[in-house]
């Protein structure tokens, strides 16, 4: 029997951006009593106030900085999982960003693909949240991620992603997998299908919702001939 779920979203709130439906069909990540089943890819506080994703992940391609992950945290009603380095942030320094994002009420941690594995083990050594390792390739020693603390897995392979989650489902059947699920339902649910407990989502940019936005307004005042 299909159960029928009851719905509100106001006047001002109802062009609310929305992940796919299809996410719903994976089995979600429980971290500390909360399951998540979506996570936004965005550090736009206005995207991140008016998306009805389960969690934020707030990484970006630059130095990690505690004030963007405090704003971040501030404006969120879902926990988020900030960034603290593996690329150019790296070694002890990722150690302090990790503590502090803890300390400013980030949900886990989340590090990139060169991060070292000693890092790893550092970071584990310091916080109580998750550490979340990024996996770009399946010729990365998912392995040595897991037993230096790893405790989720985020894959992010471009088109080779559910080829990816399927072969670290293989070895690995208990770890817990974030997933990129593409920009079709269709992708979702292979990524899903593979073995991902979890997606990640890219929303539309603000630019292009507010583009969408003025095209509406200007077609108001647009008299036919």
């Amino acid at each position: 029997m299909q159960k029928i779920v009851p719905s509100y979203s106001g006047t001002l709130r109802s062009h609310l951006v929305e992940v796919p439906q299809c996410i719903a069909e994976c089995t979600g990540i429980r971290i500390f009593g909360r399951r998540i089943k979506s996570l936004v890819f965005s550090t736009d506080v206005a995207i991140i106030k008016n998306i009805n994703g389960d969690a934020i992940i707030a990484v970006y391609p630059f130095t990690p900085q505690p004030s963007i992950a405090q704003a971040i945290i501030s404006v969120s009603d879902v926990p988020v999982f900030v960034g603290v380095g593996g690329g150019v942030t790296n070694g002890r320094r990722s150690v302090r960003l990790a503590t502090y994002a803890e300390h400013q009420g980030a949900f886990g941690v989340v590090v990139n693909a060169p991060i070292a594995d000693e890092t790893i083990a550092q970071i584990k050594d310091v916080v109580d949240i998750p550490v979340i390792a990024t996996i770009v390739s399946s010729q990365m020693d998912v392995g040595k991620r897991i037993a230096s603390g790893a405790d989720i897995l985020n894959v992010s392979g471009a088109a080779q992603t559910p080829e990816i989650v399927r072969k670290i489902r293989s070895e690995f059947p208990d770890i817990p997998i974030i997933a990129t699920g593409g920009p079709t339902d269709e992708s979702i649910m292979e990524t899903i299908h593979a073995g991902a407990n979890a997606i990640t989502y890219t929303p539309p940019t603000n630019g292009s919702l507010f583009a969408e936005s003025m095209r509406r307004y200007r077609a108001r005042y647009t008299t036919e001939e």
